[in-house]
């Protein structure tokens, strides 16, 4: 579970669509999450969060989490690479 005061490491977005992903450090690294989000005004006009999606929504969550992937692994890259280069 994330704490209040973490801020995301990333978000990226596709219109009401986002995934943020935490970076959050362990005694061997660091380890990612994504949380998928869509964001919609309720009746009352606040803006609230939802973690369900149309089916029309599915191709751009699917698109959007490839995203993350791709900005998670090279995240982890870059952590194995400063890692390695701090041991020397």
């Amino acid at each position: 579970m994330n704490n209040s005061t973490n801020k995301p490491f990333t978000t990226l977005r596709d219109g009401s669509i986002a995934a943020t992903i935490w970076k959050n450090p362990t005694q061997r690294g660091f380890r990612y999450s994504v949380n998928l989000s869509r964001v919609y005004q309720d009746e009352q006009g606040n803006l609230k969060d939802s973690d369900s999606f149309s089916g029309n929504e599915l191709l751009r969550v699917s698109r959007l989490a490839q995203k993350a992937y791709d900005e998670v692994l090279a995240a982890m890259q870059a952590d194995k690479k400063q890692a390695g280069a701090s041991e020397s």
